[in-house]
């Protein structure tokens, strides 16, 4: 039966495929007595048999897809569906206890994960806590009877239906088939709908009901722009929508004569048009929609799609490639963030009650100054290839980007010493994202070379609001005249120091902030790199001094969020 189903426009596009349910099955069973246990050891060999044959499949794809280093996490899975003790001990255990495989598997399994989990000095050996849980789920889906997902097999054009998408869900899907996805859960600044941006797919999030109101190959229809999914459309609204398709695409070849424009305001005044990007091979993406600059390189996206910390050889390749890749254009990188919802496996952190508040990014690198130095190494020496700036993030006092600086410098001098070439032209900021340093912006401005603004978390951080839950959803507010008025105080600090500010938020491609941003005087807008033409055709119809005006009123005279958006839409008529 056909459903509408609402959300929040994540990418723009619309797109229409079959559904494909990225829902993790009940894995639930009972244990019960058996008679014959060769019968039910031929239970577990064959369905060890079957997800050794899948596991080779899904390697192959993702060496495919994400190279081979990527895709060695599937030959440590192969290797302990082959360990004799493991499988001798699960057919022990069915033939002594007398018990089907399920609960044979469980609970033999069980006790090597909490024997891998405790070797807390090794972290090497507790991830192989979770290569096990992830081998077990495989072999007891086959057991069971029911089918894992597995999105690195996607060989047909499909919409993906999720509850939410994680970065390695998102690092597995393979463009030329996922033409789109839907989730319950998430806003724009989510990780699932920034990396749809980064895909340049489609898709909507935050539908609330969307893995219980679309059944596995069911047609379904996205609308990134509006924010809507319609489920088992008629031909006559397919052909509907294939006409948007056509005229967005239109949209998209007019915004493309754009792509070596520069990004000129109506009067003239020149901003830059950066992308934010995960990996070196976005660059292509970013160079393809005219980016100015790369605003914005996540660097833990290094360390999350890897099995180990990243050596210092292999973060310098990957900078290397993305400052050669920007031909001479600026690249900003940010050191590793991680912590708050980006978990590293093999760099185990403390359970926190509010780990957004805790031991995360810079507090874990000047703490642990061994990753951070590697890292810092790795930078510098890629630096010659291109226009390097590095920033740091979750700065919040003027003495933690003091003390980040020095090690900065101390790595700079000895790689200087030591003979090897170094750019002396490396500009070193921070993110503005935590409300104490934005309100002393004025104090940060005397030793940053650059600020850059994370609204994601500014935004959080100044409403304590997650803006994950869905509860209070309503109050990531990045209009509101508050963050406005913060955003002011770190562009006019840093412009009182003849200091640049950009942005690297999601609200920098927001057609609705854009307007507000160019007239508080933004440098940078850093965004993803298929928002970039739209918002320098936007741009190049704005007045800055008219700009001005709106801002100074937004931040002035208004008291909400509808007050400032109706200013907005008065003033871009």
């Amino acid at each position: 039966m056909k459903k509408m189903l609402k959300g929040i426009a994540a990418s723009d596009g619309i797109a229409a495929a079959k559904a494909y349910m990225l829902v993790q099955p009940d894995l639930s069973f009972s244990e019960t007595s058996i008679d014959d246990s060769e019968a039910e050891i031929k239970r577990l060999d064959d369905a060890v048999e079957a997800s050794k044959s899948e596991l080779e499949l899904i390697k192959q794809k993702a060496t495919e897809n994400l190279g081979e280093e990527e895709a060695q996490v599937f030959e440590a899975h192969l290797t302990i569906l082959a360990d004799p003790e493991l499988l001798g001990q699960i057919k022990d255990k069915i033939k002594n206890d007398k018990v089907n495989a399920e609960a044979a598997l469980k609970s033999v399994t069980d006790m090597f994960i909490e024997m891998f989990e405790a070797m807390t000095d090794n972290a090497y050996m507790q991830e192989r806590a979770g290569d096990i849980r992830d081998v077990t789920k495989r072999i007891m889906s086959h057991l069971l009877g029911v089918t894992l997902p597995n999105p690195a097999l996607i060989q047909e054009e499909v919409i993906i239906v999720a509850h939410d998408l994680t970065p390695s869900d998102t690092a597995q899907l393979d463009r030329n088939y996922v033409k789109g996805f839907i989730t319950d859960i998430g806003g724009r600044t989510s990780h699932s709908a920034i990396m749809s941006r980064t895909l340049e797919i489609p898709a909507v999030v935050g539908s609330g009901s969307a893995t219980t109101d679309i059944q596995e190959g069911e047609m379904v229809i996205i609308d990134g722009i509006n924010g809507d999914a319609l489920v088992d459309p008629t031909d006559a609204e397919l052909a509907d929508y294939k006409q948007k398709a056509a005229e967005f695409a239109a949209q998209k070849e007019e915004w493309a004569r754009l792509k070596d424009a520069k990004s000129v305001s109506a009067d003239g005044k020149e901003v830059l048009l950066g992308a934010n990007i995960g990996t070196p091979d976005d660059v292509l993406g970013a160079n393809d929609n005219g980016a100015e600059a790369v605003g914005l390189f996540r660097s833990e996206f290094l360390y999350m799609n890897s099995n180990e910390l990243p050596t210092e050889d292999e973060q310098y390749e990957a900078y290397k490639a993305a400052l050669e890749g920007m031909n001479g254009k600026q690249v900003v990188v940010r050191t590793m963030d991680i912590g708050g919802d980006k978990e590293l496996p093999y760099l185990p952190l403390p359970e926190e009650q509010n780990p957004f508040l805790g031991y995360r990014a810079i507090r874990i690198c000047l703490n642990r100054q061994d990753i951070f130095r590697t890292q810092l190494r790795a930078l510098l020496r890629a630096s010659k290839y291109g226009r390097l700036a590095i920033m740091f993030p979750m700065i919040a006092t003027v003495q933690e980007f003091k003390d980040a600086k020095a090690i900065f410098e101390e790595e700079k001098a000895n790689l200087v010493a030591s003979g090897v070439e170094v750019s002396d032209d490396i500009q070193v900021g921070m993110m503005m994202e935590i409300p104490a340093a934005a309100m002393i912006a004025d104090k940060l401005a005397k030793y940053a070379d650059f600020f850059s603004i994370g609204t994601n978390d500014l935004i959080q951080y100044s409403m304590a609001a997650d803006r994950g839950n869905e509860r209070v959803s309503y109050l990531y507010q990045p209009y509101n005249p508050s963050i406005l008025r913060l955003i002011k105080n770190i562009i006019d600090a840093s412009h009182k120091e003849g200091k640049w500010t950009g942005m690297c938020g999601e609200m920098a491609g927001d057609q609705i902030a854009v307007p507000l941003l160019l007239g508080l005087g933004l440098d940078e807008f850093s965004m993803s790199a298929t928002s970039i033409l739209k918002t320098r055709s936007l741009i190049k119809k704005l007045d800055s001094k008219e700009m001005k005006e709106l801002a100074d009123k937004a931040v002035s005279d208004c008291e909400t969020v509808d007050e400032v958006v109706s200013l907005v839409k008065e003033f871009t008529k």
